[in-house]
């Protein structure tokens, strides 16, 4: 089949190595590859990095609405569209050129968390349960008909970093070839979403990142794994002479209170030094803090141990 590739980043990346890795055994080619453009100072974009690598077509338009996206689409002859993580907006006149259409990856199982932090919302509302959705784009964010869904597991200590990397990002590349092999044989079925189940989240940015230590500890715990390894969870503090800081929490653990007895402090109190963690006081039990970062007058440092971090700045257990 002829591939016409639209994504960007390390995803989009993996998405073009699968398909070229098999090219020569499955006839597959890669005729194009679409990007957006880097703005001044930006990273480098991987997915194009590695497309003009291997010699192919690359095209970076800062809109997929314009004509000359159309004729450059129009012109590679595509058997389909394959969208990798994109951002930019594609309208239907686009994602329609190539003969069997267009396919799309979106990491949750839709119709469930529409939008663009859908891997870190389940992991902060303590889904158990995640997955991955192929479907054709429409006009809706995230609401066209579904070709496949696969399914993971939200193991209890699972963090954003280990949820995407090590399940929904080889189960995306994997389920991407699979659905365009059934889509171009004709072989593949479209299910309408069902628009009772939907739900629609916004980006998971700073503030959504905050910690209030006053939640349950469960909630407080839900929200660190859900931002690790990015936004990081955070929240304010000051070190021992006043100055104010914002830390970032990393890796910790997470301690249920089973008794009145045990209860130390209140939300929000250091309670516990240890030889190289801290452990921070929530309702319903602690938080073992093994690693953050802090800013102090808009600095930020590097990730240290939590421990070393509390005697770099002084700090003492209420306990």
């Amino acid at each position: 089949m002829r591939i016409a590739l639209i994504g960007q980043q390390d995803f989009g990346k993996a998405v073009l190595h699968a398909f070229l890795a098999r090219g020569a055994s499955q006839g597959d080619t890669v005729v194009g590859v679409f990007c957006k453009p880097e703005q001044p100072g930006e990273k480098p974009d991987a997915l194009r990095e590695a497309a003009q690598a291997a010699g192919l077509p690359v095209f970076q338009f800062a809109s997929l609405k314009s004509e000359e996206a159309h004729a450059a689409l129009r012109a590679l002859d595509a058997d389909l569209g394959v969208m990798a993580y994109v951002l930019q907006f594609a309208p239907q006149s686009f994602v329609k050129l190539p003969k069997h259409g267009t396919i799309q990856y979106h990491p949750s199982l839709l119709p469930r968390h529409r939008g663009p932090s859908s891997i870190n919302w389940p992991i902060a509302l303590g889904a158990t349960e995640t997955g991955l959705t192929i479907f054709r784009p429409t006009d809706g964010l995230d609401e066209g008909p579904v070709i496949l869904q696969k399914r993971c597991a939200i193991e209890a200590d699972d963090t954003l970093g280990e949820v995407y990397f090590n399940k929904l990002f080889p189960l995306g590349v994997q389920a991407l070839l699979e659905a365009a092999d059934l889509v171009v044989a004709g072989r593949h079925t479209e299910h309408v979403q069902d628009e009772s189940q939907a739900s629609y989240e916004g980006w998971f940015k700073s503030e959504e990142a905050r910690i209030h230590w006053a939640q349950h500890v469960d909630q407080v715990y839900n929200l660190i794994r859900a931002c690790n390894p990015a936004p990081g969870a955070w929240f304010e503090m000051s070190d021992a002479h006043g100055r104010p800081m914002k830390v970032s929490v990393y890796d910790c653990r997470k301690h249920v209170t089973r008794t009145f007895a045990a209860v130390r402090g209140k939300p929000g109190d250091i309670v516990e030094i240890a030889t190289q963690s801290l452990f921070i006081a929530a309702h319903g039990g602690e938080i073992e803090v093994l690693r953050v970062k802090a800013q102090i007058a808009g600095a930020s440092g590097k990730k240290v141990d939590a421990a070393a971090f509390a005697r770099e700045h002084g700090l003492r257990a209420v306990c």
